[in-house]
């Protein structure tokens, strides 16, 4: 029997051509039994193909609750989030993902390889550990990029799902943290590509402001009270050292300050056993 994944496809409808390859790409797949939706952000996804259904949400309510939003209308045993811009390259690509998660390598979430449109893999700033080095190597990751990942459904209900307080960037780093401390591993699977254009979040005017923001919040929520300070401190002294422009080197402060005095909603600490698992796959949860 096939596994039944739940496909949810993001977008704002600014992207129609993308949308277009993305729902395609998954009506495609083999191997697994997919219930899809388009999920419309501020946007209703009206014409969309048969065996697509779609949830109109009459505002912009961010990234993430718009994917927890699509979760809770789809079934299945797993759940697979795609960008509108993104797209499987081949009919198994899903299966391929799905056959990741399980006892081999307690994999409960897994994030493919990037490439773009053309075939070329993408920044190692993709590959979720701290040492990329080969693209193509698979193993265990400790951090995400959330443009199109897999994650069994009884984890993802486990936390309550994608942290909704984020609206955007680095939500993927949290989902990754409480998949680890369910006691289950998260694998970037570098044999397996997705393609998505070559991007970076940069490109948004509230970048600096979201990214210390939200690298504040990763520690009020997720880590063990010793350790809260030292994450986001970690990447203001990185940030210090890296920026080149004053502008976003004000945003980057004002996001830091907001950090700390926002409520950045529920905390669940993860335990010191994850912690350890964590080191111990490459990268401890302070950098």
């Amino acid at each position: 029997m096939s596994p039944k994944v739940g496909c949810v496809v993001l977008t704002m409808g600014t992207r129609p051509a993308e949308l277009e390859r993305s729902v395609q790409s998954l009506l495609a797949q083999t191997g697994v039994e997919t219930d899809i939706v388009v999920v419309g952000n501020g946007w209703d996804p009206v014409n969309s193909p048969a065996g697509v259904a779609t949830h109109f949400l009459p505002e912009n309510i961010g990234a993430t609750a718009g994917r927890n939003a699509g979760a809770a209308v789809v079934t299945g045993d797993y759940l697979f989030f795609l960008d509108d811009d993104a797209q499987l390259p081949t009919p198994t690509t899903l299966a391929q993902l799905i056959a990741t998660i399980g006892p081999d390598t307690n994999a409960a979430l897994v994030q493919p390889r990037v490439i773009d449109y053309n075939g070329v893999s993408e920044p190692k700033r993709r590959v979720p550990r701290l040492r990329a080095g080969d693209v193509n190597q698979s193993g265990l990751a400790t951090s995400l990029w959330e443009g199109g990942v897999a994650i069994r459904r009884d984890v993802f209900d486990s936390f309550g799902g994608w942290g909704e307080e984020f609206y955007y960037l680095h939500e993927g780093i949290e989902l990754c943290w409480r998949t680890w401390n369910t006691g289950h591993t998260v694998w970037y699977a570098g044999d397996i590509p997705v393609a998505h254009p070559p991007t970076t979040p940069a490109r948004f005017a509230e970048f600096a402001f979201m990214n210390a923001r939200n690298r504040v919040w990763l520690a009020k929520r997720n880590l063990p009270i010793v350790l809260v300070p030292i994450y986001p401190l970690t990447w203001l002294v990185i940030t210090l050292l890296r920026v080149r422009s004053l502008s976003a080197l004000k945003n980057y402060l004002h996001g830091f300050g907001s950090g700390w005095v926002r409520n950045a909603g529920e905390r669940e600490a993860m335990k010191w056993s994850t912690v350890w698992a964590m080191t111990k796959a490459g990268r401890p949860p302070v950098i």
